[in-house]
């Protein structure tokens, strides 16, 4: 959750050089190249049946492709500070989706961990949310409220990822789930992919511009999501959905440190309760 609030912040240089949906396409495309040899069916896993291929695609279309389309474009429209302060609802989010999907009990701490989540991002949505500055003789200063709208949208892709990822981690391995999930999102992506790549200078994008986009690949597509299906086989969602406090606080840190925006006081009051509700959620494992 760390390194996906990560790249959700320096993805805003990207979708400054490139269009939302070629950055989307290229994005998986990096990405297959990278593990086509997780493709292959493990001697322990069980042939996937039609469920689990169908939940393959759900996985993907909507907490892969839609979440990269939602979020690519409410970056470009607000602040990563402004994106990270909604991000924060996504414990409360996937805990309720994990009770009434999963069927997973909420006890008391991680209810605590909720709240703690709940009540950041309340005293953050006091705090002013502003639009990044419009470059020098570029377009007119964009709309913050559309930009947040989308990344709550954003927030139900990722809630509906944890939900469907924790079906699919007693069935496939963490590998194979983030070689199909992003195969599956780079097809999806192919039809705009290819349009915008018809018409974009690619001669006009900077060295260090592809360098950040291939790192964008890597931990969107193959570190995160193997990181976090393997950590769904051993941990409850409504659980896991309180460590997504930490896509916010690396969100709004890079924001702050990397490009320049501001933190103000409130949001800094937020981010340590939400960091408490980390603790109140790994308190149980940490005593066992």
């Amino acid at each position: 959750m760390s390194l996906v609030g990560g790249y959700v912040a320096l993805s805003k240089p990207l979708v400054a050089a490139f269009p939302v949906l070629l950055l989307a396409w290229l994005r998986f495309g990096i990405a297959a190249l990278a593990m086509p040899h997780w493709l292959k069916r493990g001697p322990e896993e069980a042939p996937m049946t039609g469920r689990t291929r169908w939940l393959v695609f759900l996985e993907s279309f909507l907490g892969n492709f839609l979440f990269s389309i939602c979020m690519l474009f409410g970056v470009s429209l607000t602040s990563a500070v402004s994106a990270g302060v909604i991000m924060a609802s996504i414990p409360a989010v996937v805990a309720v989706a994990s009770w009434l999907f999963l069927r997973e009990r909420i006890t008391v701490r991680i209810g605590l961990a909720i709240g703690c989540a709940a009540f950041g991002i309340g005293l953050l949505a006091l705090a002013p949310a502003h639009a990044p500055p419009a470059a020098e003789g570029g377009a007119p200063p964009s709309m913050p409220w559309l930009g947040n709208l989308l990344v709550f949208c954003a927030v139900l892709c990722e809630t509906a990822y944890a939900v469907i990822g924790k079906s699919l981690t007693g069935r496939l391995g963490p590998k194979r789930i983030s070689s199909l999930i992003n195969l599956w999102g780079f097809v999806l992506s192919m039809p705009f992919g290819l349009w915008f790549a018809l018409q974009f200078d690619f001669s006009a994008v900077r060295f260090g511009t592809w360098a950040l986009l291939v790192v964008y690949a890597l931990a969107a597509s193959i570190w995160t999501v193997w990181l976090w299906m393997t950590g769904l086989r051993h941990v409850p969602a409504a659980q896991a959905g309180v460590f997504a406090v930490m896509l916010p606080v690396s969100a709004a840190l890079v924001g702050v440190l990397v490009l320049g925006e501001s933190l103000s006081s409130a949001q800094l009051l937020a981010f340590a309760i939400a960091l408490v509700g980390v603790v109140l959620a790994t308190w149980p494992a940490r005593r066992s």
